[in-house]
């Protein structure tokens, strides 16, 4: 009943929904929900310790055989610059005192997908792989495709939809601006001259020859039908799970997620140095949401670290990363599998009747 199959048939699943893989709030029990549900659960493992993703893992395996999907960064570990980091320090030094805090900080880490990374993933051999940031070293690549996997990627332009088919995508996740969280951007830093997602989306399929997942500021069944209508075979949707009860999100951040201001997000870099999209709060006016004193991706979250456990400690979500795309007001508040069903469910029946109406 879809008008193109090829993503459906490519990732094994039987809706063309794909639960985001946003680090933090997405554990085992959202993967193991929205694959049973029909859709493509994502387990995002670029944040969580090498020992931790085995057991998530076998959790899943032992709830569910259907495909499921790990997602890993495949950013390049920058040089540690000290006076840049004690420049960043510095720039928010006022924060430490009126918080009581020493300017003291542990070192943001996050770990590209490397041979750890590959060997779990032979071990355990999802049946998708999906990387942010660009592929990973051709030779782990290989691997990772000799596992049995389908290796998707994030595009955020043309030029980068372009460059992952070329270097072995089996699909392409096309993510326009409206999306929340880290931006996939690999090929240029440049935020000024990223396009929306029913922008960026006809365009990617125009140029490339495999699938194309929509992604960003989609959040309803009237979304996933643009997406179609616009060459998308299938959508990922990341917003939305947070409104389910399986999402792992700091009250605050729920509370955030729940209020008036929730359409008012920006691209900002002072959490980790990378462009992300998240509810605007007191430091993201005061600091950015974009500035050049950021050390680079991902050194610049352990100066923020503090604050933000001091801060939501207290009650305040002034230094917390309230990430969020720009369709959060369209959000409903359901379990996930349940919402991954009423997705496809409510995009089938406007397909169905030809109209653009309803949610």
């Amino acid at each position: 009943m879809w008008p193109d199959r090829r993503a459906i048939d490519l990732l094994g699943v039987e809706l063309p929904i794909i639960q985001a893989p946003m680090a933090g709030p997405v554990f085992s029990q959202m993967v193991i929900a929205v694959a049973e549900a029909g859709g493509l659960g994502s387990l995002p493992c670029a944040t969580m310790d090498i020992a931790q993703v085995p057991s998530e893992l076998e959790t899943i395996r032992e709830a569910t055989a259907r495909p499921v999907n790990l997602n890993f960064f495949c950013h390049t570990p920058p040089s540690f610059d000290a006076a840049r980091e004690t420049r960043w320090r510095n720039r928010l030094k006022a924060y430490y005192d009126e918080l009581g805090l020493p300017l003291d900080a542990p070192t943001s880490n996050r770990t590209p997908f490397d041979e750890s990374a590959c060997a779990l993933v032979e071990e355990f051999r999802p049946e998708v792989v999906s990387f942010h940031f660009g592929l990973p070293e051709p030779h782990l690549l290989d691997r990772v495709r000799a596992a049995g996997a389908k290796i998707l990627s994030s595009a955020t332009t043309v030029r980068e939809a372009r460059w992952l088919e070329d270097h072995g995508c089996d699909a392409i996740i096309a993510q326009g601006n409206e999306a929340g969280g880290h931006r996939g951007m690999f090929l240029s830093d440049d935020i000024a001259t990223q396009v929306g997602t029913f922008s960026l989306v006809p365009q990617v399929a125009d140029a490339v020859k495999v699938p194309v997942i929509a992604a960003g500021g989609i959040s309803d069944a009237r979304g996933i039908v643009a997406a179609f209508a616009l060459g998308a075979g299938a959508v990922q949707v990341g917003t939305a799970y947070l409104f389910t009860p399986e999402a792992r999100v700091a009250p605050l951040h729920r509370a955030a997620l729940r209020g008036e201001h929730v359409e008012d997000t920006a691209l900002t870099n002072i959490f980790t140095g990378r462009p992300a999209r998240g509810i605007v709060n007191r430091v993201m006016r005061e600091v950015g949401p974009m500035t050049g004193e950021a050390p680079a991706f991902p050194l610049a979250g352990g100066a923020l670290a503090p604050l933000r456990a001091a801060s939501e400690k207290a009650g305040s979500s002034d230094f917390m990363s309230l990430w969020a795309g720009q369709s959060a007001r369209l959000c409903r508040e359901m379990p996930a599998g349940e919402l991954t069903r009423k997705l496809a469910d409510e995009a089938l029946a406007i397909m169905a009747s030809g109209g653009s109406n309803g949610r």
